[in-house]
């Protein structure tokens, strides 16, 4: 069922494209959230295991969640150019 309907959108030519980017946007987005949820989890626990770092850790969990948030966007947007 599922190969037919692939087989479809592969004859349909730019739809099989369309699916791509979408597939892949949203794994991104999903991949991204998850990293900056496990950064920012140990980010809390770190500070709540010693407070008197807490400026260090919130300033390496920061830089590290716009590292993460920069790649993500590189890869939606690179997703979007498999669009003709």
């Amino acid at each position: 069922m599922l190969i037919s309907i692939l087989l479809q959108a592969a004859a349909a030519g730019s739809g099989l494209a369309q699916l791509g980017v979408g597939l892949g946007a949203g794994i991104t987005v999903v991949g991204a959230g998850l990293g900056i949820g496990k950064i920012g989890q140990a980010a809390l626990e770190g500070i709540a295991r010693q407070p008197e770092a807490a400026n260090d850790i919130r300033t390496s969990m920061i830089i590290a969640a716009a590292l993460i948030e920069g790649v993500a966007l590189f890869a939606v947007v690179a997703c979007a150019f498999l669009i003709k």
